[in-house]
């Protein structure tokens, strides 16, 4: 099933192939999981056509981790970093940057002048639930979405000074998720999921799910300490390719006019464009607040 949310917060189930949304008579898709998915239909249907594709889910909290692909963990060494990027990392993501789908990434020139991409599949926590192992893991995924890690590497590599990186990925808009949520019954193996990113059609990330250094659910079970929340978002990292660790990164960091596309085989494409701060508010950016 792929679940949606639309137009001014409503929940939908979306039969692609047929062009319809199915309406859900619940509030959100968070309490679609925190119901165990037992809800009913509003009996409306429309043309898929018609809605507008919002961000498919506000989790309660977004767990981001880093370093879990192979190729991605040995490029970095390619990058001055002050500090590795070991596995097993954590951070929350910033719940107020999510951005969905053909929402627009604004670019705040004030604050950077390096920002760079990451592909990166999102696994949707069906169910509550806290330190419990690999084996028991898989119950608690319900579904998968795709995710574009959008980052400010200068500020990053500021971060990394003392080890942590936060702020560089937390930035308003610098969280799009999306097109809609597809549950794990539609998705013969988690581990095994193409997946490219491409800047105006062109190929930049290329890679599979086949590639990384610990199953998802070790990794759902390697957090889960941190207490799960039914609707929670873990991500799983990024692929090979990202702007930064380029012969010359300025040739690959996006630009406002550019069209970002996120695509994981089996789950959606998520497209994004990136703005100016102007086009988007009408004034120019503020400048940064320096410490």
């Amino acid at each position: 099933m792929k679940l949606i949310t639309f137009d001014e917060g409503r929940v939908g189930r979306l039969e692609l192939e047929e062009g319809v949304v199915i309406e859900l008579d619940v509030p959100s898709t968070r309490e679609y999981f925190e119901r165990g998915g037992k809800v009913g239909e509003t009996g409306e249907r429309l043309r898929y056509e018609d809605v507008t594709l919002r961000a498919p889910i506000r989790p309660k909290k977004f767990f981001h981790t880093a370093g879990n692909f192979i190729d991605h963990h040995n490029e970095l060494t390619a990058v001055d970093w002050s500090h590795p990027v070991h596995k097993g990392i954590v951070f929350f993501q910033n719940l107020d940057a999510i951005i969905g789908p053909d929402d627009d990434i604004v670019y705040p020139e004030g604050l950077t002048k390096e920002l760079d991409y990451e592909l990166e599949l999102a696994i949707v926590i069906g169910k509550s639930g806290k330190f419990f192992g690999p084996d028991e893991a898989e119950d608690y995924i319900a579904g998968f979405t795709v995710f574009n890690d959008i980052t400010a590497r200068d500020i990053q590599r500021k971060e990394m000074e003392s080890g942590v990186f936060s702020f560089s990925k937390g930035i308003d808009t610098f969280c799009p998720i999306g097109p809609w949520m597809v549950t794990k019954d539609e998705v013969p193996d988690m581990h095994n999921l193409p997946m490219e990113l491409r800047v105006n059609g062109e190929v930049r990330q290329q890679g599979n799910t086949n590639k990384t250094r610990i199953t998802w659910p070790h990794l759902v079970a390697y957090h889960s300490p941190q207490v799960y929340s039914a609707g929670d978002l873990i991500t799983t990292g990024t692929i090979s390719g990202v702007a930064a660790v380029q012969p010359n990164p300025f040739d690959f960091y996006l630009q406002p006019g550019d069209v970002v596309e996120a695509e994981i085989k089996g789950i959606g494409t998520l497209r994004n464009k990136v703005v100016s701060w102007e086009e988007a508010y009408g004034e120019p950016a503020p400048k940064r607040v320096d410490w």
